[in-house]
């Protein structure tokens, strides 16, 4: 059941929900990702933000934020979607994953977070953005798929004032709202957190080919410009087999335009006994998926300007030489081509480079 018919006020932060049915023993199941939650009266579904009430799906979220933050793009990481450009950045609560490892625990993790939280509307998020100057929203911090109907709202606000938008996400999502969601994201970057099913099940609650099947989605049939984010945390995904087999998917069903960007872990969550990834592993996994056919490949977490650096494909010319998130050299032609050779470079490019560099910007947003 599509749930939701015109737009329905806000109480409290409570949204009419979309995306689920009633089934047989009278629970309502919710639709938006594999999971399935299937919910008796109030009780809420592993993301904890998605609650039935009153024998409907509710969203407890919509409208209000763990906080509002101007970052650079790089950081999402895009790095081939206008680079050196601003974002406004926001998330709000909850998860669909259960990972252990995971790097925004305090935000994805919390179950305080109706009271505490920001309120802004969709319209004045986008007000925001264009008083910023950022070129794109981001929905990020925690995943935007479990606040699908607030993410959509915004970008229907931001795009009504020639403002991009940025899905940072998991990827784990049913294909009927996965369609309705992507219809209106620029781009996304989404976590391949690992190449095994095993690994998935074990270390995020998840399995591998849903995220498989929302990455072929995005590349084959939408506009979104995609890229794509591993963090590699050490005796678990990293080893060169695994990197490798990644690698060669991605060429193969997504094509070597897509980035692939390496990041490291550091100890937190549920794992903090776990090592932080060494930057010699970024290095070489880096290298494996160039081997592979991949002609972008960078890495994160790590002070490493060749990592940091788009290559052209063609002639291997330094176009976008970065140091963390600063452009330090811009050289592509208006048309986006590589001046050397001219061979054309896959991503979203202005006649030239964004100069906001490595400023982070925290945001006050007025509700309405």
């Amino acid at each position: 059941m599509n749930a939701l018919m015109g737009e329905p006020a806000v109480h409290g932060g409570v949204y009419p929900g979309r995306w689920w049915h009633v089934i047989e023993d009278g629970r309502i199941q919710c639709d938006l990702c594999p999971r399935d939650c299937r919910l008796h009266e109030g009780q809420r579904g592993l993301c904890f933000v998605r609650m039935r009430e009153h024998d409907r799906m509710v969203l407890t979220t919509y409208g209000r934020s763990s906080g509002f933050c101007v970052d650079p793009i790089e950081k999402k990481p895009l790095n081939q979607f206008y680079p050196g450009s601003s974002v406004l950045s926001f998330g709000t609560a909850g998860c669909n994953l259960a990972c252990k490892f995971c790097q925004n625990w305090d935000i994805s993790k919390a179950r305080d977070m109706d009271r505490l939280m920001d309120e802004a509307s969709p319209q004045a998020i986008a007000r925001a953005a264009l008083a910023s100057g950022s070129k794109s929203v981001a929905f990020t911090y925690n995943d935007p798929v479990i606040f699908a109907e607030y993410a959509m709202d915004v970008a229907d606000a931001c795009h009504a004032r020639g403002i991009q938008t940025v899905a940072v996400t998991a990827g784990y999502m049913h294909d009927a709202p996965r369609r309705e969601f992507y219809a209106k994201m620029d781009a996304a970057n989404v976590d391949l957190k690992a190449f095994t099913e095993d690994f998935y099940f074990k270390l995020t609650g998840s399995h591998l080919n849903s995220v498989l099947d929302t990455l072929a989605f995005i590349r084959h049939e939408t506009g979104t410009w995609l890229e794509i984010t591993t963090l590699l945390i050490p005796g678990h995904n990293d080893s060169p087999e695994e990197i490798a087999a990644l690698s060669r998917w991605v060429a193969r069903e997504l094509g070597p335009d897509v980035p692939l960007h390496f990041s490291a872990f550091h100890p937190d969550h549920k794992m903090r006994d776990v090592p932080a990834t060494p930057p010699a592993t970024l290095v070489h996994s880096r290298q494996i998926a160039i081997d592979e056919g991949l002609n972008y490949v960078y890495t994160g977490n790590v002070h490493n300007r060749d990592g940091d650096t788009t290559y052209c494909p063609s002639c291997h010319a330094r176009v976008i030489e970065r140091d963390w998130y600063e452009i330090k050299s811009y050289r592509l032609t208006a048309v986006g081509h590589c001046p050397d050779c001219g061979g054309a470079m896959a991503g979203r490019y202005g006649a030239q480079a964004g100069n906001f560099g490595r400023k982070r910007i925290p945001l006050a947003i007025h509700a309405a």
